[in-house]
């Protein structure tokens, strides 16, 4: 029996998908992508678990976009609950490319502070594009619990996810300023000022702050 040409590359797909070359593996997803099929969603899903190489991964993401959200949200809503830590990261960043907010009950507390630092980001892009109308506030007050995680790259993460909510932030963030670990002090006030300057850059904002901070003030006084 003769396969048909269609047959023949998606078998060529599948193999490219598990080639030991990022490139292979890059142009493969690129052809899935190209040409959306339902067979492929388990596979792009699974790989996206396992994939070493960040480009690749993008354009994993990009071919399950590619796809019925009717048919990608549900097995994608499986890998964030997985046991592996890149499942669970790769799974919100694909739903947030998605966008379709029936996936937000998934989007869980737990996975916000999730101990994977990767997986807590990718939560948190996730939750600010995903939060119904109306939720912003307590989805603030969540996200005020991270405020001091992680270096610099952590906290700006953090510090755009919460910007990107506006206004309904500030409450979370004047909690945060009396809080009495003075990184989450000057974390937050650095965030309060990021949203109120967007131009004023994160280094400049988190030094401003800490010196706030050590001369034990919250930020609030003043205004």
């Amino acid at each position: 029996m003769t396969m048909s040409k269609q047959d023949t590359d998606t078998i060529k797909a599948f193999q490219g998908l598990e080639d030991g070359r990022s490139s292979v593996r890059l142009q493969a997803a690129l052809a899935v992508g190209t040409a959306p099929d339902p067979r492929f969603i388990d596979k792009l899903i699974e790989r996206c678990a396992i994939e070493p190489d960040f480009f690749v991964r993008d354009m994993l993401t990009w071919a399950l976009t590619r796809h019925p959200a009717s048919m990608t949200v549900p097995v994608l809503l499986n890998e964030v609950r997985s046991e592996r830590a890149q499942a669970r990261s790769q799974a919100l960043h694909t739903l947030s490319k998605i966008g379709d907010r029936r996936a937000w009950p998934a989007i869980t507390r737990a996975l916000l502070s999730d101990a994977d630092d990767e997986v807590a980001r990718s939560a948190w892009r996730a939750a600010v594009v995903l939060v119904p109308e109306g939720e912003e506030p307590e989805l603030a007050a969540v996200l005020s619990t991270q405020l001091g995680r992680g270096g610099r790259e952590m906290q700006l993460s953090l510090s755009r996810a919460l910007i990107a909510l506006g206004e309904v932030i500030v409450p979370a963030l004047r909690a945060a300023m009396t809080d009495l670990d003075p990184r989450v002090r000057a974390h937050a006030i650095a965030t309060e000022r990021l949203l109120r300057d967007p131009d004023a850059g994160f280094e400049f904002a988190i030094e401003e702050a800490k010196r706030v901070v050590a001369l034990g003030r919250t930020g609030q006084e003043g205004g």
